[in-house]
């Protein structure tokens, strides 16, 4: 009977070409599956906690992955499989875990932090940790609006497509932080669950507001009417600036 062990996995996402497995190979799963082979010599199959991408980073993502045997004891895995993997990928611990256990399906919500550096030069180690935003911040009013996305909405005019519409769009989202200190701004975002691009579309409609741009409620109006949606609205915070911080179970 295979057994399952499960991945706590952290990176930097710059290099790569986000979570999901892609036909250039470049994907975080396709090196963890790569890891795998070299070691047991045959294909495995890695499943993720939910997609990141392409640039954004994780400070513990969750994965499992069905092994054919216990080989290996669940904590000699993270120095056989960083032995392999590239410097931007860590495998911090592993633990053989019941077949019940599912890193996507058995989540019950995910922390994401976003970082924006409020000044007017970023300084070098910042830069693909940051989002650059040089124009002064109105952080209470950042503060403010962002509660209005606590508790659960339809966040249709939050998402973006993949090429298909979302079935479902409803989420709760448990808390939303906004804390400055220095020039570092972090917004942190607790939830049941995201959608494509969520958080960075919530980022951008904050710094919109930050800027003074656009009127007070409208983030709640967009809640309560996603069609209000405006094309200068939706707009989204880079990638570089958002960390996985946990998945919770």
């Amino acid at each position: 009977m295979p057994s399952r062990l499960k991945l706590v996995v952290a990176y930097d996402g710059a290099p790569f070409a986000g979570w999901q497995s892609q036909r250039n190979g470049q994907a975080v799963q396709d090196h963890l599956e790569r890891a795998f082979r070299h070691i047991l010599g045959g294909p495995v199959r890695v499943h993720g906690a939910g997609r990141t991408d392409a640039g954004v980073h994780a400070l513990a993502q969750t994965a499992h992955v069905d092994l054919p045997d216990r080989s290996l004891d669940g904590s000699q895995w993270p120095a056989a499989l960083n032995g392999t993997l590239s410097p931007s990928i860590r495998v911090l611990r592993c633990r053989y875990v019941t077949p019940a256990f599912h890193a996507r399906f058995s989540a019950q919500g995910k922390l994401y932090r976003y970082r924006i550096w409020n000044d007017r030069i970023l300084p070098p180690f910042e830069a693909g940790r940051a989002w650059h935003v040089s124009a002064p911040l109105q952080l209470e009013a950042m503060a403010t609006e962002a509660q209005a996305f606590v508790g659960r909405h339809d966040f249709a005019s939050f998402a973006a497509n993949r090429g298909r519409p979302e079935r479902e769009t409803v989420r709760t989202i448990d808390a939303v932080q906004v804390r400055k200190n220095g020039h570092c701004l972090t917004i942190a975002f607790s939830g049941d669950g995201f959608l494509y691009r969520m958080v960075r579309l919530m980022v951008g409609a904050l710094v919109r507001r930050g800027r003074g741009q656009g009127e007070a409620g409208e983030i709640r109006a967009r809640l309560l009417d996603p069609t209000r949606a405006l094309a200068a609205a939706r707009f989204a915070a880079p990638a570089a600036g958002l960390f996985l911080i946990r998945v919770r179970y």
